[in-house]
């Protein structure tokens, strides 16, 4: 991978004479200064201020929420320890693959809008218009998910205070966040990953010891749930292979839930120094997201807790986590409250990213006249105002989760998301086979790629199928004789009707054309690109021979870049 990154880079420049040090820094800082101020100017407004501490995390950590901590209970009771396991093993192996797609486009051409603009450039602008504004409003209905589930979790501790103050307080810290453009949303996110990244492993190394018998009870519990209740739910009371499989079936929509959201760092790549060096780093640490956090922790989850606790999923606070309720029967104290404390911070940096992800394909929509051309408008320091007040306004959807009846209404549209955002992976798989057709037919070789591996084509074909599936099936119950519910079918399938409806328009009304393989455009860009890797590779030389004259790289530089 290394010597397909180093392909793009331009020889690194002479290292600097300690006699002109000084000099030669001043001059350097000059130039960089106006380096970015270009790459404002062609990047619709924004500004490289990432790096790739920032966008690791962001990969990281970024949009884990508190499905991992909580939905995942729901997920065990409805699917069986095995179910979950599977499941989350299918869904990790679809997240793997749509970021291997990514990957490969957006190291090549890291243009604003990532995967929502390149839907248009290979495959049809109507695609990419139904693709953006499917992608807005999900991640615009997850920030008012978020911050509900934030004023829920506080509860824990204290009803004294309303519901609709703690919804406040997070909805302006989110807005603060975001409105102070991308570098100080990228600190923010890079502290706030650290802490979920330690409490799953943290909670990965206590299920371990729980089930070794290493707690206070001393009771080692091994595979005991695996056998009874046994390894499989009878789904709604079907009986044999049917209900077992159908049990597993169900669990993929809770285990997407959990997982979407990955690809989103291809959205912060036309805000990061260094895209072609520093994306392919952070597709790395992908791996770490989806192997520990998803897969091992459902592995441990089907442990730790038997699927037949009445518990799981009961409630939104840490009281209904698999993980509290195995630590409250394996007689460990206080720990409940540290973790509630940390599901608690994972909502709010997870409405904090939602928030950054919803901007930033507003804006890219705009950039594109798919939206009102006002939410391109970006502050002297790269951040879109107007977008970021548009998509965050959605999440004060929040105070109604405060009135009951109004309730009803908010659950309803959070039901929607988790359809909306797998319908991304699935527009994402398309378009790289046809990325990778129409470098084929203008002979074009994958070897210009800064970032490619051998399985992703078929890969995409992989996200295609199970994506596929989980959104035609995914309200099957509903089609059972005696079980039809109007609200369960509509919340299903709305999605996939809402993203019909937006690309059917956009077709009639702009007459856009399917992009035939020889008419799709490999080149406008590339230059540019070029240009910007090689002085951000500059850039770095010049920093490193720097740090090297006065004795290498200081220990709080590790802490603050």
């Amino acid at each position: 991978m290394n010597s397909q990154i180093d392909s793009y880079r331009r020889p690194d420049p002479t290292p600097m004479d300690k006699g002109y040090d000084k000099d030669v820094k001043a001059l350097y800082k000059n130039d960089s200064v106006d380096v970015e101020e270009g790459q404002a100017s062609s990047n619709e407004g924004l500004h490289r201020q990432m790096n790739a501490r920032h966008l690791t995390f962001i990969s990281l950590g970024s949009v884990i929420g508190t499905g991992i901590f909580l939905g995942i209970g729901s997920t065990l009771a409805s699917s069986g320890p095995v179910g979950l396991v599977l499941a989350y093993a299918v869904i990790c192996s679809v997240v793997f693959c749509v970021m291997l797609c990514v990957g490969e486009m957006v190291t090549y051409l890291p243009v604003v809008g990532a995967h929502l603009r390149l839907s248009g450039r290979f495959v049809d602008e109507s695609l990419s218009a139904a693709m953006s504004w499917n992608y807005w409003y999900c991640w615009s209905l997850i920030i008012a998910a978020e911050i509900s589930a934030l004023a829920t979790l506080v509860t824990y501790w204290t009803t004294a205070v309303p519901s609709g103050a703690w919804i406040a307080i997070a909805l302006v810290v989110c807005l603060a966040s975001n409105m102070c453009g991308p570098r100080v949303y990228a600190e923010i996110e890079f502290y706030m990953s650290s802490i979920k990244v330690l409490t799953i492993v943290g909670l990965i190394i206590l299920s371990i010891v729980i089930d070794a018998g290493g707690a206070p009870t001393k009771d080692p519990i091994g595979f005991r749930y695996w056998r009874n209740p046994g390894p499989f739910v009878q789904y709604q009371g079907i009986p044999g292979n049917t209900g077992r499989f159908l049990g597993w079936f169900s669990g993929l929509t809770g285990a997407a839930f959990s997982s979407i959201g990955a690809e989103m760092l291809a959205l912060a790549a036309a805000e990061t120094k260094n895209p072609r060096r520093i994306v392919p780093q952070a597709i790395k640490a992908t791996w770490i997201r989806i192997i520990v956090f998803y897969f091992v922790s459902s592995f441990c989850v089907s442990l730790i807790i038997s699927s037949s606790n009445d518990r799981l999923g009961s409630g939104s606070t840490a009281s209904a986590s698999p993980y509290v309720i195995a630590i409250q029967n394996a007689g460990i104290k206080a720990l409940p409250s540290i973790i509630n404390a940390c599901i608690l911070t994972s909502a709010l940096s997870a409405s904090i990213g939602d928030c950054y992800t919803a901007t930033r394909t507003l804006h890219a929509m705009a950039g594109k006249g798919l939206a009102p051309r006002i939410f391109s408008k970006t502050t002297s320091w790269g951040q879109p105002w107007v977008a970021t007040l548009a998509s965050w306004s959605i999440g004060l959807l929040a105070f109604l989760s405060v009135s009951q009846g109004a309730a009803t209404a908010f659950n309803f549209l959070l039901n929607l998301t988790a359809l909306a955002g797998i319908i991304t992976w699935l527009c994402i798989g398309i378009t790289y086979i046809r990325f990778r057709a129409g470098m084929k037919a203008q002979g074009i070789s994958r070897d210009v790629l800064p970032y490619k591996n051998g399985f992703t084509l078929i890969g995409a074909y992989w996200i295609i199928f199970i994506i596929s599936l989980v959104t035609v099936f995914s309200g099957w119950s509903v089609f059972r004789p005696g079980k039809w519910d109007t609200q369960t079918f509509i919340s299903n399938y709305l999605p996939i009707a809402l993203f019909t409806l937006i690309y059917l328009t956009y077709k009639v009304t702009t007459k856009s054309k399917f992009v035939g393989v020889h008419e799709m455009d490999f080149t406008s860009g590339i230059a540019e690109f070029e240009e910007q890797h090689a002085q951000a590779e500059a850039e770095r030389a010049a920093i490193k021979a720097m740090k090297n004259e006065k004795g290498g790289r200081k220990w709080y530089s590790y802490i603050i870049a």
